[in-house]
C-alpha cells in the first residue's frame, strides 16, 4: 500500500464537474494498492496518518499531528502510484492491485479511517476521471508504504 501524502489549506475533488469531496486544512492523501496487499495495512497505514506530526507548533516547528490542529483528511484513489517505468516509456501497472480487490479495500480504508476519525474523513469515488484541486501548505509531501 502506497500513499503521497500532502499537507493543504484546503483541498477538493470533483468528478464530472461536481465536488465530491472537500476538507480545509488537513492531509491530501492519494492511495494505491499493490497486488500482495490486504485489509491487515489498513489500520496501520490510518494510524501512521493520524500521528504523523507534519503540523507546525508556534514556534513553527513540525510537531503537531493532524488529530491536534482538528484537521480533516481527503482520501483520494490512484492507482498509478504502482506505475513501473523500468522498461520504455509507458508505464506498466503489473504491480497495482486487480480493479475489483482495489475498489475493495479503498472502501474498506474509508470506513475504518471514518470509524477511527469520525466526521473528518472525506473521498474521492473509486474508478472516477477525478479532478483535483489543492493549496499545498509548505509545501510539505511525503511518500509512504507499507507491505
Amino acid at each position: 500500500m502506497r500513499c503521497i501524502v500532502q499537507r493543504v489549506s484546503s483541498a477538493a475533488v470533483y468528478v464530472e464537474g461536481k465536488e465530491v469531496g472537500s476538507i480545509d486544512q488537513g492531509l491530501l492523501v492519494f492511495v494505491g494498492f499493490g497486488h500482495k496487499d490486504d485489509e491487515a495495512l489498513l489500520e496501520p497505514m490510518i494510524n501512521k496518518l493520524l500521528k504523523l506530526r507534519i503540523f507546525s507548533d508556534k514556534d513553527g516547528r513540525m510537531k503537531r499531528n493532524i488529530i491536534d490542529i482538528n484537521g480533516e483528511i481527503l482520501l483520494v484513489s490512484q492507482f498509478t502510484l504502482y506505475g513501473s517505468l523500468k522498461k520504455g516509456h509507458r508505464p506498466s501497472f503489473t504491480e497495482a492491485c486487480p480493479p475489483e480487490r482495489a475498489q475493495m479495500l479503498y472502501d474498506a480504508l474509508i470506513g475504518k479511517a471514518e470509524s477511527i476519525y469520525p466526521g473528518m474523513i472525506q473521498s474521492g469515488i473509486f474508478g472516477a476521471d477525478m479532478k483535483v484541486s489543492l493549496l499545498n501548505d509548505g509545501p510539505v509531501t511525503l511518500s509512504l508504504e507499507l507491505v
